[in-house]
């Protein structure tokens, strides 16, 4: 394990060198300025996080591709004897239409598979009163399953602790009869298969506390989630494939679709307050990698089985909820700097915290470098527009930071078997093609955002944690300009700076910035119901579940 560690280190290291020296190489001629000088160290900054993915999209390619289609045995017999096991879904003002459908198919398949009666379904309410709608949801959901008594509901009068002191809350008052629990989200789609896979797993093998399941997005009508995960399966394939063969069982925990053995956890992932003054209050908003790191240091292990198989969520419908998601994240990594002295830490814990703080503090770096790039523009215009140089650093940070994506459509391509699953490989270079502009158009416009609420969040304002949307909607040209004219603004001041050194800068730095042109109009397009309409039509970004359904 170490020998794979000291891998990862050594392409994160190799990789991000390459892309320091790349850009040093164009920005050399003609002296430095302060411009060029700011420019090539905020990128310093920022390419140890290109060089990680670069690591784990490389190894989890590599891993994928030996492997073939000798697939882990992680589909095992489950023992003949499960022990008692709480689905627990945790809810806050939601629409109960959407959450009980799928624990309905998810209890009666383990009735079909025979185990149903080593399971119950316990729903977590923190929703504010009145809460009389989910109340009666809930009771017709009972009233209609073949065992009424397998389905619990308990709501409690305060969020204390968020979703965290809510589980933690019942496992200190309601969970005597369970030793594993499965913790599913509101929008938490699992099958049978996969629900047995993990508890099969924490049976087996009793020194371990979590199992979690790559999770991927439910087929999706609406554009923006069904181009936006189209793009994340195939770079969290990669990605989850590397980080399961390094990290081992010091695995990651992303808080629900996994099977949890109660004792441990209880014993040992209570959270710690904050510090007094830390923005948004002393309760840790981001609980998964916390716990994780917590039972991972006293002795328990936590597995990640990269297997897509039955394990599903939701993704956000439309651009504005993709952004407050993204920033509700923001906020609660942040808090980890607060953490990194906490006692009992193994080095592995240590990194998760310190990855998931870095995954956003590096943010303000792209942007500076931008502006940066910018200043250089428009105040060096004597000399030529280094074009081929620039190109160089430009393609080579592409290629890097998007390594695990794009090596997973490369892995599908390959595959037979995975490129029939999505519906030939025409289907997988289309739909992966229109991805990859999405992506460079989003990534720009939400790098304004984040840095933006980093700023926010030093100068002591609060971070919220309001419950989300997750219905389809349309979003109106007033509510994108409202959200998004920041970037615009941006767009067209970084632009013109870059005209000012001709059209090779410009030609250069439209994959890289582009975005911010076009954030308005993007917002409304990927929001209206008839693109979605048109792509779902077409099979264009289709998963494999919508592609061969029930498979």
């Amino acid at each position: 394990m170490l020998l794979r560690r000291l891998l990862v280190v050594l392409i994160t290291v190799l990789g991000s060198l390459a892309l320091d020296a790349a850009l040093w190489a164009a920005l050399a001629p003609g002296g430095w300025t302060g411009a060029k000088v700011v420019m090539l160290a905020s990128f310093a900054l920022a390419t140890p996080w290109v060089g990680f993915c670069l690591a784990n999209g490389a190894i989890g390619f590599a891993i994928l591709i030996a492997r073939g289609r000798n697939t882990p045995p992680w589909d095992a017999e489950p023992p003949t004897h499960l022990p008692m096991t709480a689905l627990v879904v945790t809810v806050r003002q939601e629409d109960m239409s959407g959450v009980l459908p799928p624990l309905r198919r998810l209890l009666d398949a383990l009735d079909v598979a025979g185990v149903g009666e080593r399971f119950a379904a316990c729903i977590l309410s923190d929703t504010a009163c009145p809460a009389t709608e989910e109340e009666q949801a809930v009771a017709a959901f009972r009233a209609a399953d073949r065992d009424p008594a397998r389905i619990r509901y308990r709501r409690r009068t305060s969020n204390e602790g968020y979703k965290a002191g809510n589980v933690m809350d019942f496992l200190d008052h309601h969970a005597d009869e369970f030793e594993l629990m499965v913790t599913l989200d509101a929008d938490s789609q699992m099958s049978a298969r996969a629900v047995l896979r993990l508890v099969g797993a924490l049976a087996r093998e009793p020194r371990l506390a979590i199992v979690q399941h790559l999770v991927v997005g439910v087929p999706a009508r609406s554009a923006f989630p069904r181009l936006f995960q189209f793009g994340m399966r195939a770079g969290m394939r990669t990605w989850a494939t590397a980080v399961a063969w390094w990290q081992g069982d010091e695995s990651c925990y992303w808080g629900h679709n996994a099977a949890i053995r109660i004792a441990p956890f209880r014993a040992h992932a209570r959270l710690p307050l904050l510090p007094e003054g830390v923005s948004g209050g002393r309760h840790i908003l981001s609980h998964d990698q916390v716990e994780a790191a917590m039972l991972a240091g006293a002795g328990w292990g936590v597995r990640l089985i990269p297997e897509e198989d039955g394990s599903f969520e939701a993704n956000p419908p439309a651009f504005p909820e993709f952004v407050r998601r993204d920033l509700r994240w923001l906020a609660g990594n942040l808090q980890y700097r607060h953490l990194l002295g906490m006692p009992g830490l193994r080095p592995m814990g240590l990194w998760q915290l310190s990855q998931a703080i870095l995954m956003f503090a590096v943010t303000p770096c792209y942007l500076v470098l931008l502006l940066a790039a910018a200043w250089a523009a428009a105040t060096d215009p004597v000399s030529p527009f280094p074009l081929g140089d620039v190109l160089v650093v430009a393609v080579g940070w592409m290629a890097m930071i998007y390594a695990p994506k794009l090596l997973g459509y490369l892995e599908v391509l390959l595959s037979p078997d995975k490129r029939l699953r999505y519906g030939g490989a025409g289907r997988v270079i289309l739909g992966g093609v229109l991805e990859f502009g999405f992506t460079l158009i989003v990534d720009p416009i939400t790098v304004v955002s984040k840095t933006a609420t980093i700023l926010r969040l030093f100068a002591g304002l609060p971070a919220g944690w309001a419950p989300q949307n997750r219905a389809d909607r349309g979003v109106a040209w007033s509510e994108a300009t409202r959200l998004f004219w920041p970037q615009t603004v941006l767009g067209l001041g970084v632009f013109a700076a870059f005209a000012s050194a001709g059209p090779g800068a410009v030609l250069v730095a439209l994959p890289l910035a582009g975005g911010l042109l076009v954030a308005i109009p993007f917002c409304v397009l990927t929001a209206d119901p008839r693109l979605g309409a048109w792509l779902q039509r077409r099979g264009i970004a289709a998963v494999p579940e919508e592609v061969t359904p029930g498979r």
